[in-house]
């Protein structure tokens, strides 16, 4: 199995690839065997391991949890695979209920389905942080051991989580509602838990593409607008309340209105901190990555901090691990509570979402919409995604950062923000600029010929005026 050893890298969120390619059973018995030397070194009861073991209906995903489960097994690792197809946060949260070491769970996200991949979780129920999974890596190249099925069990994952939401959702205020929701589960591993969670109350909703699928019905299965438009026609056809959708593991959450209408993942943030802060009246601080709305500073009192941080969901589950963080929201619909894990869960979103709404006494979304935005006024913002080829694309950022403009596109800039790579190289700088969420935020890949350029404004013009004032900035350093 190691004649031939293909290079294998590792991401902020576990390792991904194309199957057969690069995922392959060779390669994953390799990540695994990595996975179980780091457990065993890194716990004084090395006789007691435990790991819970999800899969997503990708192509191989279940071949891939079984191997995975094998070697743990013939490390002496007790092993609780999933009975079945089932999401990233139900393997999340049943490894911080059951108080395991650790968590595993075979998918590539939303990525297309030539992909497939490992999630690492930990035992809080979070993301792996940037050390534990440089550990895992250090000993990729280590040989396999004799694999197992001794310690494997079968497990149901999710009778602990659908018992945890019925602790964390006031299902009896959406049945008093009639609020109708019609989820769109984009053939991934959500599948039908928010309707199954709402049927168990007697609270009617409807799912569409609720089986998993390979090819997840021919779309990308990332909720975002021009992937949902299954979801738009079917809400435009039927008395609905409003539509959500869930990525390829059910870890983040798009909303769409009544109408078929798209609300932005910024628009979602602001509604469920609103929600959370003003009407649950529940403590602790935001946390959210530094391409998240700058409205949510309305939220920030004596008591409670609104935190920025890099992007990406590892870092705001640093933030939830050593703070009284409430609610952690990253740009891409990740979303984590502190009464649940520090990590993304797309499921316990979208029934807070329909709880929401319930609360309000509105019966549609476009209504409480409408309402929310005369209280707080639009949003307003965009990303662009330029392509960089110079060779200076790593240094772009540290070189601004020592000598940043002193306004863009004529507002002065007031504040200054850097965020370090894992390698403490400068990789994101956000510049605040004078009034009210107006910012540009400036992030170079440190793997793609990429720099994304993210901005908020008081107007659509505004936004594109400093976008473009940041396109021109990048190309003359």
């Amino acid at each position: 199995m190691n004649k031939k050893k293909s290079e294998i890298n590792f991401g902020t969120d576990g390792w991904r690839g194309l199957l057969d390619k690069e995922v392959n059973p060779a390669n994953i018995a390799r990540v695994a065997q990595a996975f179980s030397i780091y457990l065993i070194k890194s716990n004084k009861d090395k006789d007691n391991l435990s790991v819970a073991i999800g899969y997503d209906g990708r192509s191989q995903s279940k071949e891939f949890a079984t191997l995975f489960a094998r070697v743990l097994s013939g490390n002496n690792i007790k092993a609780y695979l999933s009975e079945k197809t089932g999401p990233t946060p139900v393997v999340s949260y049943f490894v911080k209920n059951k108080r395991l070491n650790a968590g595993v769970m075979i998918t590539a996200s939303h990525n297309p389905p030539e992909y497939n991949g490992i999630k690492f979780k930990s035992s809080y129920g979070g993301p792996f942080l940037t050390e534990q999974t440089h550990k895992v890596e250090s000993y990729i190249n280590a040989d396999l051991v004799q694999v197992s099925e001794d310690y494997i069990t079968q497990s149901d994952l999710r009778n602990i989580y659908y018992a945890n939401l019925e602790r964390i959702i006031d299902f009896d205020l959406i049945k008093e509602s009639g609020v109708y929701p019609l989820i769109d589960s984009m053939a991934g591993a959500g599948q039908q838990v928010i309707e199954t969670a709402l049927d168990n109350h007697g609270i009617a909703a409807k799912t569409i593409f609720k089986l998993p699928e390979t090819d997840f019905a021919g779309r990308l299965a990332e909720p975002l607008p021009q992937n949902l438009k299954p979801l738009a026609d079917e809400l435009q056809k039927g008395d609905y309340s409003l539509g959500l959708a869930t990525d390829g593991d059910a870890d983040r959450l798009g909303v769409m209105l009544e109408t078929g209408e798209w609300l932005s993942a910024q628009e979602t943030i602001l509604l469920l901190a609103d929600y959370l802060v003003n009407t649950k009246k529940l403590s602790g601080h935001i946390a959210k990555t530094s391409s998240v709305t700058d409205k949510l500073n309305i939220f920030a009192s004596d008591k409670r901090k609104i935190i920025n941080v890099q992007v990406g969901f590892k870092y705001l589950c640093e933030e939830m691990l050593k703070d009284n963080v409430l609610f952690a929201a990253e740009e891409s619909g990740g979303f984590g509570y502190s009464f649940h894990i520090p990590d993304r869960d797309g499921l316990l979103s979208g029934l807070l979402f329909v709880e929401m709404l319930a609360a309000s006494g509105y019966k549609k979304l476009s209504e409480l919409v409408a309402a929310k935005r005369k209280e707080y006024g639009e949003i307003f913002y965009d990303r662009i995604d330029a392509h960089y080829t110079s060779d200076n694309r790593v240094a772009l950022l540290p070189a601004l950062a020592k000598a940043p403009p002193e306004s863009i596109a004529g507002y002065k800039v007031t504040g200054l923000q850097e965020f370090l790579s894992s390698r403490n190289v400068i990789n994101g700088l956000k510049l605040q600029l004078e009034g009210d969420s107006r910012w540009l935020l400036l992030r170079s890949s440190e793997t793609e010929p990429m720099v994304r350029l993210y901005a908020e404004g008081n107007s659509k013009k505004e936004v594109a005026d400093i976008l473009l004032q940041a396109q021109k900035l990048i190309f003359i350093h």
